[in-house]
């Protein structure tokens, strides 16, 4: 079974970050960064309904006007969650705008703006559109363990890195698939239908194994239904798998903690999106200016076990050397560099 995520970077290595996430078989996705979104249609915008900002360096939230301008005027809402200090610099941003005219909108769009100090203690506020994005005040939240969305489908879990500034990097989990016996299912006599989306909802929320499941169908001898426990069908006729973990990481100083924190977010997903800034050579420079090298990024992607890894985020100096910093990861994350 395919994953429910599609990733792909908006822009190439050397633009500004932004990872956009679609779900294959709902409409919606979700944006990991938001530098220029120029080349992100506005179709696929307004599938985003959450964004996760790792910071806020303009290469990384200059998108902000552009994701704002094109969701205006629609009922539609955005989640945003950022590290310290977000929240005033989305309001900062709302604030350079004139809103007199919002009362005559259509839709009222809203926005939900979180952000997270390094305990996972959350302080959130709502600003609607047509309330001229008046603050409203949100209920302080707990995000145990860095887990900062928790949906029947996936999380998304966070973790706080050093970059002279706390900076989020993020893993999006699928949770378990849910697989279908379809012999079983002919040996017990039944259709496939949309009663087996539900029969797979319970499974992935741990439903008790007591719950009644009904399974409706209709056919030229007109309706059926028959009534089962979530038990017996879960060990009957469904499979569970791991889902597929989706990592990024960018803009962080190479040192012992960080190291850490990044292998227990990404350790064992399936793609790991990360940035490689300069190359070993040049490894004093990006000391300096805390980012990672093409051969710490390949040293940490070895130790997470990751599947794929796509790195992003190319110092402009080392334009028409792409293939330099590619295979500089490569070559150590093989162990041969």
């Amino acid at each position: 079974m395919r994953s429910i995520f599609s990733p792909e970077l908006v822009n190439g290595p050397f633009g500004d970050p932004a990872l956009y996430v679609d779900f294959r078989f709902e409409p919606r996705a979700l944006l990991i960064d938001i530098g220029d979104l120029a080349h992100l249609p506005p179709r696929k915008i307004l599938r985003v309904t959450d964004v996760f900002v790792s910071h806020t360096h303009m290469d990384h939230f200059c998108g902000f006007d552009r994701l704002l301008r094109i969701c205006l005027g629609r009922d539609t809402g955005l989640r945003m969650f950022g590290p310290p200090g977000f929240i005033a610099q989305v309001e900062h941003k709302l604030a350079a705008y004139t809103w007199n005219l919002v009362e005559r909108y259509p839709g009222d769009f809203v926005i939900e703006a979180w952000e997270m100090d390094e305990a996972w203690m959350a302080r959130g506020l709502r600003l609607r559109c047509r309330t001229r994005f008046r603050p409203e005040p949100l209920e302080r939240r707990q995000f145990a363990e860095g887990v900062i969305v928790d949906e029947p489908a996936f999380r998304v879990r966070a973790a706080v890195l050093d970059h002279g500034i706390p900076c989020l990097a993020f893993a999006v989990e699928e949770k378990a698939h849910v697989n279908v016996w379809k012999n079983r299912l002919d040996e017990l006599g039944l259709p496939v239908g949309p009663w087996l989306k539900e029969l797979k909802d319970l499974a992935i929320r741990g439903a008790p194994d007591d719950t009644p499941v009904r399974a409706w169908w209709r056919d030229r001898e007109g309706e059926h239904e028959r009534h089962f426990t979530l038990g017996a069908l879960r060990d009957d006729i469904l499979r569970l798998v791991p889902g597929e973990v989706i990592a990024y990481v960018t803009d962080a100083a190479f040192h012992e903690s960080n190291r850490q924190r990044i292998v227990d977010l990404a350790r064992g997903a399936m793609r790991l999106f990360i940035e490689c800034a300069f190359l070993d050579e040049d490894a004093d420079l990006a000391a300096a200016r805390l980012h990672l090298t093409a051969g710490q990024a390949g040293r940490i992607a070895r130790e997470c076990g990751v599947e794929f890894v796509t790195p992003f985020h190319f110092s402009p100096r080392y334009e028409g050397r792409e293939e330099a910093l590619r295979t500089e990861l490569e070559a150590v994350r093989a162990g041969t560099g």
